[in-house]
């Protein structure tokens, strides 16, 4: 990976939306953003924030946490280490 956040933001890669409820398609424009992915790079930490994160952990995030960028056609969000909610374990 090319891309190394800093401080203490990480970079995640979303799980995929999930794409059928009950037999019924639904549309992307209808799918709501995943609020699960695993971690893909991690800053150092700040000298006030130690990073607990580390590459491989999957975590819950919130639903408008983050900034998404795509890097090589695919998707990925960058945000604060503070807007991770959990990590699924």
């Amino acid at each position: 990976m090319n891309i190394q956040p800093l401080a203490d933001r990480v970079l995640i890669k979303p799980a995929a939306a999930e794409e059928k409820i009950g037999g019924i398609i639904i549309p992307d424009t209808a799918k709501e953003k995943p609020l699960k992915g695993e971690i893909i790079a991690t800053g150092n930490g700040t000298k006030d924030e130690e990073m607990i994160l580390k590459v491989g952990d999957t975590v819950l995030y919130g639903k408008y946490a983050g900034q998404e960028l795509e890097y090589d056609g695919e998707k990925y969000m960058v945000m604060r280490q503070s807007d991770v909610i959990a990590i699924i374990k």
